[in-house]
Formats: C-alpha cells, sequence, structure tokens
C-alpha cells in the first residue's frame, strides 16, 4: 500500500439563492458573509487535518459550493496564503475557485488571479435565459457569455464552463445550441452533464416536465460529437478537455488519490500507509455549527471497511477513460484480487465492458454506455 497524490477541497457554502436542482451543501445568503471569520475558522480546521498527511504534498486545491466567487479577491488572499503556511503546497499546484456569472466582474477575476487561483469554473449551466430562469439560476444569457471573457481576459492557465443538457422542456436544437454557444467561448476544459432529480430539492418535490430517453439519447450522441469535432477529448463521464487541459484536482478524486475537506459538510479521504488504513471525514454540515467554538469541526470519521474497498476503487477509476494500471489496485486499497473479483472481471472483459492487457484495465465505450451495470458487478 502506498499514500496516493493528495489534494485540498474547500467549501464556501454561500449562494445568493437554491436553485431548485441543487442537492449540494449550500445555502442562501441572508445577510452579509462573514468572510474573515468563515475564512480563519477555515485556516483552524485545515491545522487540525494537516496532522493526518504530516508533510505531504498538496498538488491541486479546488474552492467550490455554493458560489465561492461572492467572496473577495482579499478573503480568497487570506485563504491561499494561510493554506501554504499550514501544509506542502506544490510550487505547481493547480489552484480552481468556482464562480457563478452573475457574481462576477472583470476585475474580481483578475483579483482572484493575483490571489493565486490559476483555474476559474464557471457555473453557466445555460446560454438561454429562458432555461436559466426555469433552473433557478440569477445570471441571463450575456452574463454567461461575459463571464467566460473575463476569465479568457484575466490570464489564467485555465477555465471551465460547466453545462448542463436534459433541461426542462428542452429539445434537441436547445441542447446542441447551447454547446455550440459554450464551444464558441473557446474554454480549455468543459463539464457537460445531465440534469438529474436529486432527492430533498424543490424539484424532487415538483418535477419539472424533462426530455424523453430517445431525446436525452440523440443530445449526448450529437453532442459528443460535436465536441470532439471541436478538439475536446472526453476524459471522464462528463469531463471534456482541450489537449493536456484536464482538471487535475478532479483526476485525483477518479484516479482513487486523496483528499483533504475542509468547511462545511466538506468530505475527505486520507490513506495511511504505514498503518494500512483509508480514512473517511465529513465537517460539520450547517455554517452556525461549523463556526461554533464549542465543538469540533469534524462531524464523522471512520476508516473504510476492506470490504467496501473494491466497490470504492472501481466506482472511481472506472469513471476515466484512461487506461487503470492494474498494479493501482492493490497500491491504493492494499488488497489482493480474490478470484470472485478476477471472475468479474473477466465476466466484464467477455461482455464487452471492459479491456484488458498485461498491465491495464480500460473502460469500452459500451461500458461507459452501461457503466452502473458494470460497477454493479463490483458491489
Amino acid at each position: 500500500m502506498v499514500n496516493p497524490p493528495l489534494s485540498l477541497y474547500i467549501h464556501i457554502p454561500w449562494c445568493v439563492q437554491k436553485c431548485p436542482y441543487c442537492d449540494f451543501n449550500s445555502h442562501g445568503q441572508k445577510h452579509d458573509l462573514p468572510e474573515a471569520t468563515y475564512v480563519q475558522h477555515l485556516l483552524d480546521d485545515l491545522a487540525t487535518d494537516a496532522r493526518l498527511i504530516g508533510n505531504r504534498e498538496v498538488g491541486t486545491i479546488f474552492i467550490g459550493g455554493g458560489t465561492p466567487s461572492l467572496f473577495s479577491p482579499d478573503a480568497i488572499d487570506r485563504l491561499l496564503n494561510g493554506v501554504a503556511e499550514r501544509v506542502n503546497l506544490s510550487n505547481s499546484a493547480e489552484i480552481t475557485l468556482e464562480a457563478n456569472p452573475g457574481t462576477v466582474e472583470s476585475e474580481k477575476f483578475i483579483g482572484f488571479r493575483q490571489a493565486g487561483v490559476n483555474r476559474i469554473s464557471i457555473g453557466v449551466q445555460s446560454f438561454q435565459t429562458q432555461k436559466l430562469s426555469a433552473l433557478g439560476r440569477i445570471h441571463d444569457s450575456a452574463q454567461a457569455q461575459a463571464a467566460a471573457g473575463y476569465a479568457r481576459a484575466a490570464g489564467l492557465n485555465s477555465f471551465n464552463l460547466d453545462l448542463m443538457h436534459g433541461l426542462p422542456d428542452q429539445t434537441l436544437d436547445d441542447a446542441l445550441e447551447d454547446l455550440s454557444k459554450a464551444i464558441e467561448q473557446a474554454p480549455p476544459h468543459l463539464s457537460w452533464y445531465q440534469l438529474t432529480i436529486e432527492p430533498n430539492t424543490q424539484f424532487a418535490s415538483k418535477p419539472p416536465v424533462l426530455p424523453e430517453d430517445d431525446t436525452l439519447w440523440d443530445i449526448q450522441e450529437q453532442g459528443h460529437a460535436m465536441l470532439a469535432a471541436a478538439g475536446y477529448e472526453q476524459y471522464e463521464i462528463s469531463g471534456y478537455s482541450k489537449a493536456g487541459m484536464q482538471c487535475q484536482h478532479n483526476l485525483n478524486y477518479w484516479r482513487f488519490g486523496d483528499y483533504l475537506g475542509i468547511g462545511c459538510g466538506a468530505h475527505g479521504k486520507i490513506t495511511q500507509a504505514d498503518k494500512g488504513t483509508i480514512t473517511r471525514t465529513v465537517k460539520v454540515k450547517h455554517p452556525k455549527g461549523y463556526m461554533d467554538l464549542t465543538r469540533s469541526y469534524m462531524d464523522n470519521q471512520w476508516q473504510v471497511d476492506a470490504d467496501e474497498l473494491p466497490f470504492e476503487f472501481f466506482m472511481n477509476r472506472l469513471r476515466l477513460v484512461e487506461a487503470c494500471p492494474i498494479d493501482d489496485y492493490a497500491a491504493y486499497t492494499g488488497l489482493s484480487l480474490t478470484k470472485e473479483q478476477l471472475s468479474q472481471l473477466a465476466s466484464a472483459v467477455d461482455k464487452g465492458l471492459l479491456s484488458q492487457s498485461q498491465h491495464h484495465w480500460q473502460v469500452t465505450p459500451l461500458g461507459r454506455r452501461y457503466l452502473n451495470s458494470l460497477l454493479e458487478m463490483f458491489v
């Protein structure tokens, strides 16, 4: 067993308003944001967690939410300087901040870059104002396009556009028009994913009319072809990028890497190879409880059972298009493949869901289409 690469996830939970499809830990902004107080809590949280990793290098940071771009560049600067004081941060670390088009202007993006952010992820979701309204978004089409322009002009290493398909009453032409407009913005990275109705959301209690399965399939097939023609390579189920511009933070997740999670409700995964353990952590979810000085930031912490590791490993690793080194399984889980698992893998190969060479497994196009069926083999 070895310690895999390590990332840091930082959660900022506030939004202008809660979107009806969102099941993330986010809270509508009702008062002035407690920027300084929350940043200090994040750094105190990190100082406690840092004891779990020793001097291991942190290779990527992702500041998610919520809407982190509600915070000022000065607050993000204090946060990133404090992180660098508490952990061994790589000099070439990819540092991503999520932003929503309705909360940014050109000067703010430049300020984030000066604070140390080198990658912005913009939650566009659609370029059609009617669809944005149905999704509860606070921006319109013009603001979405302007935000992409700000990112291009800010001198960042990269930026991502988040785009949804399968929206309420969306036609094939609507979806492809959205995708075409996203491609026109020339982002180095596109996250293109289907809207799903999640429990405990407004859409779950009052479901909108979504496209039929045949339309969804046509959107995915024709959209994938459009992205490929524009020079975007699919490297993950919903991740597309220009050559060499994959999100390194997300790659570390899917490769079963480690990550510290700080902030409200943040999750973490930490391997301690010398002890042969993998620990999951979850922080206190609500901002009021998280910033309560009388309690710990940690809400729950447990070691992953050995019988759960095979599914966790394959659930993450098989999302990626790239081949998976077979040796990674033992290195990152500390386990050997059982006869039953070898039989399951052989069955997946026979069904055309997986290919296998002497040193690698790789999901086939058919396997990506029926990924859930493939993963069920490892439950």
